[in-house]
């Protein structure tokens, strides 16, 4: 999933740029958003681990905290909404955060963990996911953001449907995140496991 050549560009559009591939054996694809924001390394942090607003600008998602293991680890749920006939998805994860001490870039890790809480009526449980964010420092407070997503929806939804709608959601998640993360609460934000 990491060949550079299994990439396809499919939007580049307002310095946000979405590429897709095949994932394994699965007919879903993968995705890849590349973009640039003006931020410090602390602000995306903060963002990611401010979970309870992550309905304010994350694509149809609205989660809740679960369990907070330490300042940079934690369990959420989350709660996709899907357009009628289909019934939403929800899905649990175990995020961690770290940063390489010796060049500032930040990963945030996301493991599927579908049996941390019991399964709700009329919601499908996702159980296969990956997710993965790699911030990268690139100037005085430019960070280089590189977002990795797998999800089988599970269920009954059309690959091809779901392929074809890949690109919209990330890309309004990525233009909302670039307002959201200048909001006053992030502005001056300072996390003791990152340094900026």
């Amino acid at each position: 999933m990491d060949k550079q050549e299994d990439w396809k560009l499919e939007l580049d559009k307002e310095g946000i740029k979405i590429y897709t591939c095949h994932f394994s054996e699965s007919r879903i694809k993968a995705l890849r958003v590349v973009c640039t924001l003006e931020a410090r390394l602390s602000q995306m942090a903060a963002v990611l681990l401010d979970i309870t607003e992550q309905d304010q600008w994350f694509y149809h998602t609205k989660s809740s905290l679960l369990q907070r293991v330490s300042l940079s680890e934690l369990f959420y749920y989350s709660e996709v909404s899907l357009p009628w006939p289909f019934s939403n998805r929800d899905y649990i994860a175990h995020l961690r955060i770290s940063q390489n001490p010796a060049t500032k870039i930040i990963t945030m890790d996301e493991q599927n963990v579908p049996d941390f809480v019991p399964p709700k009526k009329n919601i499908v449980r996702v159980t296969h996911s990956f997710c993965q964010w790699v911030v990268t420092p690139t100037g005085k407070n430019v960070i280089s953001i590189e977002f990795t997503l797998f999800v089988d929806p599970a269920g009954y939804i059309r690959p091809w449907l779901i392929n074809m709608f890949s690109t919209w959601g990330p890309f309004e998640t990525f233009k909302k995140l670039k307002t959201h993360i200048k909001k006053p609460e992030y502005n001056n934000v300072r996390l003791p496991f990152i340094e900026d």
